[in-house]
Protein backbone atom coordinates (compact mmCIF):
# COMPACT_ATOMS: atom_id res chain seq x y z
CA UNK A 1 0.00 0.00 0.00
CA UNK A 2 2.82 2.87 1.19
CA UNK A 3 4.77 1.58 -2.05
CA UNK A 4 1.66 2.50 -4.20
CA UNK A 5 1.24 5.79 -2.51
CA UNK A 6 4.81 6.89 -3.36
CA UNK A 7 4.73 5.75 -6.71
CA UNK A 8 1.59 8.11 -6.97
CA UNK A 9 3.50 10.94 -5.35
CA UNK A 10 6.83 10.43 -7.52
CA UNK A 11 4.73 9.73 -10.27
CA UNK A 12 3.68 13.70 -9.95
CA UNK A 13 7.68 15.07 -10.10
CA UNK A 14 7.69 15.59 -13.92
CA UNK A 15 4.99 17.72 -13.98
CA UNK A 16 5.79 19.22 -11.01
CA UNK A 17 8.91 20.37 -12.13
CA UNK A 18 10.60 18.93 -8.98
CA UNK A 19 13.67 15.74 -8.35
CA UNK A 20 12.59 15.49 -5.22
CA UNK A 21 9.81 16.00 -2.42
CA UNK A 22 9.69 16.51 1.57
CA UNK A 23 6.56 16.68 3.72
CA UNK A 24 6.09 17.84 7.26
CA UNK A 25 2.04 17.70 7.53
CA UNK A 26 1.36 14.44 9.86
CA UNK A 27 -1.95 13.59 8.16
CA UNK A 28 0.13 13.48 4.90
CA UNK A 29 2.64 11.69 6.26
CA UNK A 30 0.67 9.06 7.78
CA UNK A 31 -1.20 8.79 4.10
CA UNK A 32 1.91 8.07 2.57
CA UNK A 33 3.71 5.74 4.81
CA UNK A 34 0.46 3.62 6.14
CA UNK A 35 1.41 3.34 9.59
CA UNK A 36 -1.01 2.99 11.83
CA UNK A 37 -0.47 3.16 15.69
CA UNK A 38 2.24 5.40 15.36
CA UNK A 39 1.36 9.67 14.89
CA UNK A 40 -0.27 11.86 17.39
CA UNK A 41 -0.55 15.56 16.91
CA UNK A 42 3.09 16.94 16.71
CA UNK A 43 4.67 18.34 14.44
CA UNK A 44 7.16 15.88 15.12
CA UNK A 45 7.96 14.11 11.24
CA UNK A 46 9.61 15.06 8.02
CA UNK A 47 9.65 12.27 4.85
CA UNK A 48 12.18 12.94 2.55
CA UNK A 49 11.18 11.33 -0.89
CA UNK A 50 13.21 10.89 -3.86
CA UNK A 51 13.33 8.42 -6.98
CA UNK A 52 14.88 5.85 -5.46
CA UNK A 53 14.43 6.73 -1.70
CA UNK A 54 12.03 7.48 0.88
CA UNK A 55 13.24 8.57 4.39
CA UNK A 56 10.85 8.96 7.19
CA UNK A 57 13.08 11.79 9.78
CA UNK A 58 11.66 11.30 13.44
CA UNK A 59 12.97 11.84 16.75
CA UNK A 60 13.36 8.92 20.07
CA UNK A 61 9.92 9.61 21.16
CA UNK A 62 8.82 7.80 17.65
CA UNK A 63 11.50 6.00 16.48
CA UNK A 64 11.02 2.23 17.82
CA UNK A 65 7.34 2.30 16.49
CA UNK A 66 8.16 3.91 13.26
CA UNK A 67 10.80 1.67 12.38
CA UNK A 68 8.43 -1.42 13.08
CA UNK A 69 6.00 0.07 11.42
CA UNK A 70 8.65 0.45 8.90
CA UNK A 71 9.83 -3.28 8.15
CA UNK A 72 8.95 -4.56 4.74
CA UNK A 73 8.37 -1.16 3.49
CA UNK A 74 10.00 0.83 1.39
CA UNK A 75 10.62 3.45 3.97
CA UNK A 76 14.08 4.02 6.00
CA UNK A 77 13.44 5.63 9.33
CA UNK A 78 16.34 8.35 10.90
CA UNK A 79 15.73 9.59 14.16
CA UNK A 80 19.48 11.60 14.24
CA UNK A 81 18.83 14.92 16.70
CA UNK A 82 18.89 17.61 14.60
CA UNK A 83 16.05 20.18 12.97
CA UNK A 84 14.05 18.74 9.99
CA UNK A 85 15.81 21.20 7.65
CA UNK A 86 19.21 20.51 8.72
CA UNK A 87 18.61 16.65 8.19
CA UNK A 88 17.21 17.93 4.60
CA UNK A 89 20.23 19.95 3.66
CA UNK A 90 22.37 16.67 5.01
CA UNK A 91 20.76 14.23 2.16
CA UNK A 92 19.76 16.39 -0.41
CA UNK A 93 22.41 16.60 -3.65
CA UNK A 94 22.04 19.39 -6.20
CA UNK A 95 18.10 19.30 -7.14
CA UNK A 96 14.70 20.86 -7.62
CA UNK A 97 13.19 20.21 -3.94
CA UNK A 98 9.59 20.10 -4.17
CA UNK A 99 8.17 21.81 -0.54
CA UNK A 100 4.50 21.31 0.05
CA UNK A 101 1.93 24.39 1.37
CA UNK A 102 2.09 21.42 4.62
CA UNK A 103 5.23 24.04 5.97
CA UNK A 104 4.87 26.83 8.27
CA UNK A 105 6.69 29.93 7.32
CA UNK A 106 9.22 29.30 10.51
CA UNK A 107 9.91 25.88 9.15
CA UNK A 108 10.38 27.25 5.37
CA UNK A 109 12.91 30.18 6.73
CA UNK A 110 14.49 27.44 8.61
CA UNK A 111 14.97 25.23 5.15
CA UNK A 112 15.76 28.47 3.62
CA UNK A 113 18.61 29.09 5.39
CA UNK A 114 20.21 25.44 5.69
CA UNK A 115 20.13 24.90 2.12
CA UNK A 116 21.80 28.65 1.98
CA UNK A 117 25.33 27.39 0.39
CA UNK A 118 23.96 24.04 -0.95
CA UNK A 119 22.88 23.41 -5.38
CA UNK A 120 19.05 23.13 -3.90
CA UNK A 121 16.33 25.08 -5.49
CA UNK A 122 13.05 25.31 -3.67
CA UNK A 123 10.12 24.85 -5.87
CA UNK A 124 6.52 25.70 -4.18
CA UNK A 125 3.72 23.25 -4.70
CA UNK A 126 0.04 23.57 -2.94
CA UNK A 127 -2.11 20.12 -2.05
CA UNK A 128 -0.58 17.74 -3.74
CA UNK A 129 -0.28 15.31 -1.45
CA UNK A 130 -3.90 16.47 -0.53
CA UNK A 131 -4.74 16.17 -3.97
CA UNK A 132 -3.59 12.38 -4.31
CA UNK A 133 -5.62 11.89 -0.54
CA UNK A 134 -8.63 13.04 -2.11
CA UNK A 135 -8.77 9.37 -4.34
CA UNK A 136 -9.45 7.09 -1.63
CA UNK A 137 -7.96 3.28 -1.88
CA UNK A 138 -10.10 -0.04 -0.84
CA UNK A 139 -8.34 0.05 2.43
CA UNK A 140 -9.11 3.59 3.33
CA UNK A 141 -13.01 2.73 2.02
CA UNK A 142 -12.63 -0.13 4.25
CA UNK A 143 -11.35 2.11 7.31
CA UNK A 144 -14.05 4.72 6.48
CA UNK A 145 -17.02 2.41 6.40
CA UNK A 146 -16.13 0.56 9.81
CA UNK A 147 -16.12 4.45 11.18
CA UNK A 148 -19.59 5.04 10.05
CA UNK A 149 -20.93 1.79 11.16
CA UNK A 150 -19.87 3.08 15.08
CA UNK A 151 -21.37 6.13 14.39
CA UNK A 152 -24.74 4.96 13.07
CA UNK A 153 -25.03 2.63 16.28
CA UNK A 154 -24.33 6.00 18.20
CA UNK A 155 -27.40 7.71 16.26
CA UNK A 156 -29.77 4.96 17.04
CA UNK A 157 -28.60 4.60 21.01
CA UNK A 158 -28.78 8.57 21.44
CA UNK A 159 -32.79 8.52 20.50
CA UNK A 160 -33.33 5.61 22.79
CA UNK A 161 -31.58 7.67 25.21
CA UNK A 162 -32.25 11.75 24.62
CA UNK A 163 -35.63 13.58 25.80
CA UNK A 164 -36.92 16.38 27.13
CA UNK A 165 -34.85 18.06 29.98
CA UNK A 166 -31.62 16.94 29.43
CA UNK A 167 -29.05 19.63 28.76
CA UNK A 168 -27.21 19.73 25.44
CA UNK A 169 -23.64 18.61 26.81
CA UNK A 170 -25.79 15.71 28.56
CA UNK A 171 -25.94 14.62 25.45
CA UNK A 172 -23.06 15.18 24.01
CA UNK A 173 -21.05 13.73 26.89
CA UNK A 174 -23.32 10.05 25.93
CA UNK A 175 -22.95 10.21 22.20
CA UNK A 176 -19.40 10.73 22.60
CA UNK A 177 -18.99 8.11 25.86
CA UNK A 178 -20.90 5.60 23.54
CA UNK A 179 -18.98 6.11 20.29
CA UNK A 180 -15.42 5.48 22.44
CA UNK A 181 -16.61 2.58 24.07
CA UNK A 182 -18.37 0.79 20.92
CA UNK A 183 -14.84 1.00 18.67
CA UNK A 184 -13.89 4.54 18.17
CA UNK A 185 -10.31 5.24 18.71
CA UNK A 186 -10.94 8.72 19.13
CA UNK A 187 -13.50 11.55 17.55
CA UNK A 188 -13.66 12.54 14.86
CA UNK A 189 -14.30 15.92 15.73
CA UNK A 190 -15.95 17.65 18.93
CA UNK A 191 -19.74 16.53 18.53
CA UNK A 192 -22.89 19.58 18.03
CA UNK A 193 -25.84 19.15 19.76
CA UNK A 194 -28.03 22.19 19.54
CA UNK A 195 -31.29 22.23 20.61
CA UNK A 196 -34.23 25.14 19.53
CA UNK A 197 -32.46 28.46 18.14
CA UNK A 198 -29.02 27.11 19.15
CA UNK A 199 -29.18 25.04 15.63
CA UNK A 200 -29.04 28.31 13.56
CA UNK A 201 -25.57 28.20 14.59
CA UNK A 202 -24.08 25.42 12.46
CA UNK A 203 -20.77 24.84 14.31
CA UNK A 204 -22.81 25.77 17.56
CA UNK A 205 -21.00 24.64 20.95
CA UNK A 206 -23.32 22.42 23.76
CA UNK A 207 -24.01 24.03 26.30
CA UNK A 208 -26.29 24.01 29.46
CA UNK A 209 -29.28 24.28 27.48
CA UNK A 210 -31.88 21.93 27.84
CA UNK A 211 -34.22 20.37 25.56
CA UNK A 212 -37.90 21.29 25.11
CA UNK A 213 -40.80 19.68 23.78
CA UNK A 214 -41.70 21.23 20.59
CA UNK A 215 -37.79 22.07 19.17
CA UNK A 216 -35.96 20.54 16.70
CA UNK A 217 -32.21 18.81 17.63
CA UNK A 218 -29.54 19.14 15.47
CA UNK A 219 -26.65 16.05 15.63
CA UNK A 220 -23.42 16.34 14.47
CA UNK A 221 -21.19 13.87 15.09
CA UNK A 222 -18.95 11.29 13.92
CA UNK A 223 -16.19 8.67 15.09
CA UNK A 224 -12.60 8.17 14.48
CA UNK A 225 -11.48 4.18 13.10
CA UNK A 226 -8.44 2.73 12.03
CA UNK A 227 -7.44 6.50 11.35
CA UNK A 228 -9.99 7.28 9.85
CA UNK A 229 -12.98 9.49 10.29
CA UNK A 230 -16.63 9.64 9.47
CA UNK A 231 -19.33 12.76 9.73
CA UNK A 232 -22.95 12.56 10.03
CA UNK A 233 -25.72 15.00 11.32
CA UNK A 234 -29.46 14.12 12.29
CA UNK A 235 -32.37 15.70 13.08
CA UNK A 236 -34.21 14.68 16.20
CA UNK A 237 -37.69 16.42 17.04
CA UNK A 238 -39.32 16.56 20.49
CA UNK A 239 -42.74 15.65 19.63
CA UNK A 240 -44.56 16.34 16.28
CA UNK A 241 -43.36 19.61 14.56
CA UNK A 242 -45.47 22.25 13.46
CA UNK A 243 -45.92 23.01 10.19
CA UNK A 244 -43.21 25.21 9.15
CA UNK A 245 -40.81 22.56 10.87
CA UNK A 246 -42.03 19.94 9.11
CA UNK A 247 -41.69 21.86 5.34
CA UNK A 248 -37.86 22.44 5.94
CA UNK A 249 -37.05 19.43 6.77
CA UNK A 250 -38.46 18.05 3.93
CA UNK A 251 -36.60 20.71 1.88
CA UNK A 252 -33.34 19.30 3.37
CA UNK A 253 -34.26 16.05 2.53
CA UNK A 254 -35.16 16.86 -0.48
CA UNK A 255 -32.02 18.50 -1.64
CA UNK A 256 -29.94 15.77 0.27
CA UNK A 257 -31.35 13.03 -1.67
CA UNK A 258 -31.68 14.80 -4.87
CA UNK A 259 -28.14 15.70 -4.80
CA UNK A 260 -27.07 12.08 -3.85
CA UNK A 261 -28.76 10.83 -6.89
CA UNK A 262 -26.69 12.98 -9.18
CA UNK A 263 -23.39 13.00 -7.71
CA UNK A 264 -21.42 10.90 -10.49
CA UNK A 265 -17.36 11.08 -11.97
CA UNK A 266 -17.38 14.37 -13.99
CA UNK A 267 -19.47 16.60 -12.07
CA UNK A 268 -18.74 19.10 -10.23
CA UNK A 269 -19.08 20.31 -6.64
CA UNK A 270 -19.85 23.33 -7.70
CA UNK A 271 -22.93 22.17 -9.84
CA UNK A 272 -23.82 20.22 -6.51
CA UNK A 273 -24.02 22.88 -4.29
CA UNK A 274 -25.68 25.09 -6.66
CA UNK A 275 -28.39 21.86 -7.08
CA UNK A 276 -29.04 21.94 -3.24
CA UNK A 277 -29.38 26.04 -3.27
CA UNK A 278 -31.87 25.64 -6.35
CA UNK A 279 -34.17 22.89 -4.39
CA UNK A 280 -33.74 24.99 -1.25
CA UNK A 281 -34.95 28.08 -3.03
CA UNK A 282 -37.93 26.63 -4.79
CA UNK A 283 -39.09 25.43 -1.16
CA UNK A 284 -38.66 28.70 0.15
CA UNK A 285 -35.65 29.04 1.96
CA UNK A 286 -33.14 30.46 -0.73
CA UNK A 287 -29.98 31.76 0.93
CA UNK A 288 -30.20 29.83 4.31
CA UNK A 289 -28.08 27.53 4.24
CA UNK A 290 -24.98 29.74 4.21
CA UNK A 291 -22.20 27.09 4.20
CA UNK A 292 -20.80 24.90 1.36
CA UNK A 293 -22.90 21.65 0.69
CA UNK A 294 -19.82 19.43 0.93
CA UNK A 295 -16.82 18.32 1.97
CA UNK A 296 -13.90 15.59 1.71
CA UNK A 297 -13.66 12.99 4.08
CA UNK A 298 -10.43 11.11 5.48
CA UNK A 299 -8.00 10.71 7.48
CA UNK A 300 -9.08 14.70 8.39
CA UNK A 301 -12.66 15.40 8.86
CA UNK A 302 -12.29 18.24 6.37
CA UNK A 303 -10.12 17.04 2.97
CA UNK A 304 -10.80 17.48 -0.67
CA UNK A 305 -12.67 17.58 -3.03
CA UNK A 306 -15.33 20.28 -1.44
CA UNK A 307 -18.67 20.51 -2.61
CA UNK A 308 -19.11 24.23 -3.04
CA UNK A 309 -19.61 27.23 -5.20
CA UNK A 310 -15.90 27.53 -5.78
CA UNK A 311 -14.98 23.70 -6.60
CA UNK A 312 -15.31 23.65 -10.47
CA UNK A 313 -12.73 20.51 -11.02
CA UNK A 314 -15.19 17.18 -11.85
CA UNK A 315 -15.83 14.65 -9.39
CA UNK A 316 -14.08 11.49 -9.85
CA UNK A 317 -13.93 7.65 -8.56
CA UNK A 318 -13.03 7.22 -5.20
CA UNK A 319 -13.72 10.69 -4.23
CA UNK A 320 -15.45 10.60 -0.88
CA UNK A 321 -17.35 13.61 0.47
CA UNK A 322 -19.90 14.45 2.61
CA UNK A 323 -23.67 16.05 0.79
CA UNK A 324 -25.22 18.50 3.91
CA UNK A 325 -27.86 20.81 3.06
CA UNK A 326 -28.82 22.56 6.14
CA UNK A 327 -31.63 25.72 6.47
CA UNK A 328 -30.74 28.24 9.72
CA UNK A 329 -33.49 30.35 11.13
CA UNK A 330 -31.96 32.69 13.45
CA UNK A 331 -33.82 33.10 16.60
CA UNK A 332 -35.65 29.98 15.23
CA UNK A 333 -34.10 27.23 14.65
CA UNK A 334 -31.53 25.02 12.33
CA UNK A 335 -31.32 21.50 10.47
CA UNK A 336 -29.03 19.92 8.66
CA UNK A 337 -29.13 16.32 7.28
CA UNK A 338 -25.43 14.38 6.32
CA UNK A 339 -24.13 11.42 5.10
CA UNK A 340 -20.97 10.79 3.23
CA UNK A 341 -20.04 8.21 0.57
CA UNK A 342 -17.93 7.37 -2.67
CA UNK A 343 -17.85 8.37 -6.08
CA UNK A 344 -18.06 5.07 -8.01
CA UNK A 345 -17.66 4.25 -11.40
CA UNK A 346 -21.35 4.55 -11.97
CA UNK A 347 -22.63 7.10 -9.31
CA UNK A 348 -22.33 7.43 -5.38
CA UNK A 349 -22.32 4.67 -2.89
CA UNK A 350 -23.36 6.45 0.97
CA UNK A 351 -21.92 4.62 3.79
CA UNK A 352 -24.32 6.48 6.33
CA UNK A 353 -27.13 3.92 7.10
CA UNK A 354 -29.44 6.02 9.60
CA UNK A 355 -32.44 6.44 7.94
CA UNK A 356 -33.87 10.23 6.50
CA UNK A 357 -37.06 9.52 7.89
CA UNK A 358 -38.03 11.95 10.63
CA UNK A 359 -37.27 10.92 14.13
CA UNK A 360 -39.67 12.26 16.51
CA UNK A 361 -39.71 11.20 20.42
Amino acid sequence: MSSTRLQRLRDAFESLGVDQFLLRGTSNIQWLTSFDGVFDSERAHAVLVAQDAATLHTDSRYSLACRERAQGTPFEVDDARMTHAVWAAKHLSPCRLGIEDDITLAEFRQLEAALSKADVSLVETSNVAVGLRAVKDAEELRRLRAAQAITDAAFAHIVAFMRSGMTEREVQLELEGFMLSHGAQDLAFSSIVATGANGASPHAIPGETRLEAGQVVVLDFGAKALGYCSDMTRCVFLGEPDTRMAHAYQAIRRANEEVEARIAPGITGKEMHEHAEAVLEEEGFGGKMGHGLGHGVGLDIHEEPCLNSKNEKPLVAGNVVTVEPGIYLAGEFGMRLEDFGVVTESGFEVFTQSPHQMTVI
